[in-house]
């Protein structure tokens, strides 16, 4: 994609699933890339895999602190020579029924999913403003801020919550030549789901995707990473405060 080969990019919750398939994508486009992860095997084992691929470092962070985050944003500029791009990724969720949640579970998840996502964006905006350049900022958000899912009422909230922090940003950072954006996916086969999945009779997933995905498959990381990439490529230069779903079709299902 156009734009993207030379760029710093920073990939929160880069170390399994989405996040490791978008820091690889970018890797292959030429980006130098930093990624992070909530632990150090985890991100031992991410940079091993991408080491063949070019310039590729990062730390171990937890984005739900703020000022851990924000010297994450800062550590991610000087190992790439200066960022531009942003895969605002890192998220936590497990299911809940709504009666049954506490206040901690509650608080984590905002802390993560919602918190996390301004800390580092805003770290990322600022750098950006600082520096006089412009750049690329995509949130994760996800179809369940488009509707409720059972027993995920924390994580709709909190990634409803991305939706208009993104067009928030998106309407204040215009000015300074930042384009923020959010992607919704829908069902993708990563290491969580696949967990999920092992408890479930056989075939369940695919009958799911039958009846519930108009494509009839469900989405691969490597799917949503050529998201991330379109839309933080010049492929997408006039492109901002936009969602895009990556679900196979499944929110246009009535």
């Amino acid at each position: 994609m156009r734009g993207l080969a030379g760029r710093g990019a920073l990939v929160s919750g880069g170390t399994s699933g989405i996040g490791l398939a978008t820091a690889r994508r970018l890797a292959e486009e030429g980006c130098r890339v930093y990624i992070t992860g909530h632990d150090a095997d985890g991100l031992a084992s991410a940079l091993t895999e991408l080491s063949g691929l070019g310039e590729v470092t990062g730390q171990v962070c937890d984005v739900s602190d703020h000022d851990a985050a924000q010297r994450m944003v800062e550590d991610a500029d000087t190992a790439c020579g200066g960022l531009s791009i942003l895969a605002n990724n890192a998220g936590i969720s497990w299911r809940e029924p709504f009666v049954d949640i506490g206040i901690d579970s509650w608080d984590r998840i905002i802390a993560v999913d919602l918190r996390g996502m301004f800390s580092v964006g805003q770290a990322m905006a600022r750098l950006l403003i600082r520096a006089g350049r412009g750049g690329s900022i995509v949130n994760m958000a996800s179809t369940n801020a488009l509707g409720g899912e059972e027993d995920y009422a924390h994580y709709n909230a909190a990634k409803g919550g991305v939706l208009q922090l993104t067009k928030s940003m998106a309407v204040e950072l215009g000015k300074h030549g930042i384009r923020v954006n959010a992607l919704c996916p829908g069902y993708i086969d990563t290491p969580l789901n696949q967990s999920i999945a092992a408890n479930l009779p056989e075939g369940f997933v695919q009958k799911y995707a039958d009846e519930q995905i108009p494509l009839r498959r469900v989405g691969t990381p490597e799917d949503v990473a050529a998201a991330y990439a379109f839309l933080a490529s010049d492929d997408a230069a006039f492109i901002s405060g936009a969602v895009l779903t990556v679900d196979g079709g499944q929110v246009a299902v009535m």
